[in-house]
């Protein structure tokens, strides 16, 4: 059969003798009908382990132990999979036939959407872009304006107008202490829960949702999946992680959904793992940029070290959890210029969902906190982790965060931001509490996907190996910053 496809001699060895090997005819269905196909076509979807046929071949052929041996033979010769060989050969002969048939004016020039995305998928000029995104969206606009100057202004007003109204309403309408700690007071929940959600969370998440809209409705997620596959696919991912990745820098709990997309039972275990550990959610991670922003040598060390916890985490774990990589295949939509009425009505829509998450969710923590004080539960808790909080070099106040933090991250991150702002944390100490917070176990909504997503056995081994990492990594950040007696 003559075709235009001329793979590697190995390759084409390897398709001739399996089609020698065959014995027999097979066909594909499609819509309803049966067709034929050749054997060399069979032979190809054998090198590249089709699931369907590869058992249909399995159970009608005599000789399949030999075509098994020759599609294994084979790939051995070839460090990356036959899969993507045989699709890297089709797609430089499609790219050969668009050249032949398409025919450009002299006088024609590529628009700039074609040369902008070209300077975003090049590795060479991708990735600085991808910096620049990152500085200016997220570290400028939702660090230090949402994180920062909105936090401000907001925190402000509560701290000087709402907070002391609703502590003298409760004061004259409950009698009893115990009920006037249940809505004011430090922990109430109105003075912290709604506090929390509105002063510190609104700004913060808006600014964040805004962000992700702008980036999404312009077409950049896409080409950013495909700039980081050969990157991701060192730590055991494909390009399409970088979505999940990116959703969890929202939310890690809709980011654990997303798994659903990657192909793999193993890929999606990764994702999973690195999302519990390593990808903080809008929240805290804009809490934290706006604690460090003033801290550029802090902010550094901590941005440098989230990074190399991800790859090194990543690296090893697709090491040792068995399974091959996934081939990356994904529809790269046209750049476009994003329309604000349309990003301002999805960053509506997302801060409904979310609020109608974490509101109810701020208030029954703060229900838990007044309930843990109650009946001491809570202050035994916190006594048990203060041990731990010396051990890191952090003050006993901040065991209250790690405990708070449990229950939703961006609570535990919104804790920091109090004690950083009494006066309780100096910056290695804040340092080391915001690498020890982000690696922290994931918050109970997150926690209660991965259990649903991943089952108890995989959820609670996640769950228990990051619980002891983050410690274990916030000791060695205090000791190494003391060491070296790093000045900020």
């Amino acid at each position: 059969m003559f075709s235009q496809l001329c793979y590697p001699t190995s390759i084409e060895d390897a398709i001739t003798l399996i089609e020698y090997l065959l014995t027999r005819d097979y066909r594909l269905s499609r819509t309803g009908r049966d067709y034929q196909i050749s054997k060399r076509s069979v032979a190809l979807l054998l090198l590249q382990k089709d699931p369907v046929l590869w058992e249909e071949v399995k159970q009608k052929e005599p000789r399949f132990q030999e075509i098994e041996q020759v599609v294994n033979a084979t790939q051995l010769k070839f460090e990356d999979s036959l899969t993507f060989i045989i699709a890297q050969v089709r797609h430089q002969l499609a790219t050969d036939i668009e050249k032949n048939a398409i025919a450009y004016l002299p006088d024609e020039k590529k628009s700039g959407s074609e040369w902008l995305h070209k300077l975003t998928v090049n590795p060479i000029t991708g990735f600085p872009i991808l910096l620049l995104v990152l500085y200016l969206g997220i570290y400028q606009f939702v660090g230090v304006f949402g994180g920062g100057t909105l936090v401000h202004w907001i925190e402000t007003f509560f701290e000087k107008q709402i907070n002391p109204i609703v502590n003298d309403i409760t004061a004259h309408t409950f009698p009893w202490p115990v009920l006037q700690d249940l809505f004011a007071n430090d922990y109430g929940i109105i003075t912290m829960g709604v506090h929390y959600a509105i002063a510190i969370m609104l700004p913060i998440v808006a600014t964040f949702f805004f962000m992700f809209s702008l980036l999404e409705d312009s077409g950049y997620l896409p080409r950013l999946a495909l700039l980081v596959d050969r990157l991701f696919k060192a730590i055991g991912l494909s390009g399409r992680a970088v979505i999940p990745m990116v959703l969890g820098l929202g939310c890690g709990t809709m980011a654990t959904l997303a798994t659903r997309t990657l192909e793999t039972k193993r890929e999606r275990v990764i994702a999973t793992l690195l999302l519990a550990l390593a990808i903080p959610c809008s929240a805290q991670l804009a809490v934290i940029l706006a604690l460090l922003s003033q801290r550029p040598i802090a902010l550094i060390i901590w941005g440098g070290f989230m990074g190399i916890m991800f790859l090194t985490v990543g690296f090893l774990s697709s090491k040792i959890l068995p399974g091959e990589n996934s081939n990356f295949y994904m529809e790269i939509p046209p750049l476009r210029r994003p329309h604000l009425k349309v990003i301002l009505i999805k960053t509506y829509a997302r801060l409904r969902w979310y609020f109608s998450e974490i509101l109810p969710t701020f208030v029954l923590v703060s229900l838990f906190i007044w309930l843990g004080r109650l009946t001491n539960l809570f202050d035994l808790l916190i006594s048990g982790l203060q041990p731990v909080m010396h051990w890191l070099g952090l003050p006993p106040q901040a065991a209250s965060v790690f405990l708070y933090g449990f229950f939703r991250r961006d609570y535990g991150a919104a804790g920091l931001f109090d004690l950083e702002r009494q006066g309780f944390l100096n910056t290695q100490q804040l340092v080391v509490a915001a690498v020890t917070l982000t690696l922290f176990v994931p918050c109970v909504a997150q926690l209660q996907f991965m259990l649903k997503e991943r089952g108890v056995k995989i959820a609670s081994a996640i769950t228990a190996f990051v619980f002891g990492l983050s410690f274990l990594m916030g000791y060695v950040m205090n000791q190494v910053l003391t060491v070296l007696e790093v000045s900020f």
